[in-house]
């Protein structure tokens, strides 16, 4: 990490309210490296690497911290884990109900408006997150080559 970065580091969380810790830094470089919808089990194989000594227990901390100051969000359960999202621009997720893959997929594909425009019960919405649930090709083709 460069002397930039790691102040960028420092800046993000002073403005999210929370103490900048080295472990909290790895953590937090090692989600942003990470594609996909890491789970903390994986992040912690990754930062164990750097920081032998960290336990998994520090690392789902970390991670529900980022969480809880918007850092990052925490995709849905449907597939069974904590799921960390770490891709910030507008989108939503097709999930494998067989594999738990989850897909980013452009919110541009679908027509919703996201904000400003009431719902019923006057319900504001301040960002939609649609979940898509099928099968993936993997998943598709497996179940072909059993038929």
């Amino acid at each position: 990490m460069t002397v930039s970065d790691a102040n960028q580091f420092r800046a993000l969380c002073d403005s999210a309210g929370i103490a900048v810790t080295h472990q909290r830094q790895v953590v937090y470089e090692e989600l942003c490296a990470m594609h996909g919808h890491p789970s903390p089990e994986e992040v912690y194989l990754r930062v164990k690497e750097r920081i032998p000594a960290i336990s998994l227990a520090t690392v789902y901390k970390n991670i529900h911290t980022f969480i809880e100051s918007g850092i990052f969000r925490e995709v849905s359960l449907h597939h069974g884990s904590l799921r960390v999202e770490t891709n910030a621009h507008s989108h939503h997720h097709l999930v494998c109900t067989q594999c738990k893959s989850i897909t980013d997929i452009d919110a541009d594909e679908f027509l919703l408006s996201s904000r400003g425009q009431s719902l019923p019960n006057k319900f504001l919405p301040e960002r939609f997150s649609v979940e898509v649930l099928g099968l993936c090709v993997e998943c598709q083709q497996k179940q072909a080559s059993l038929s």
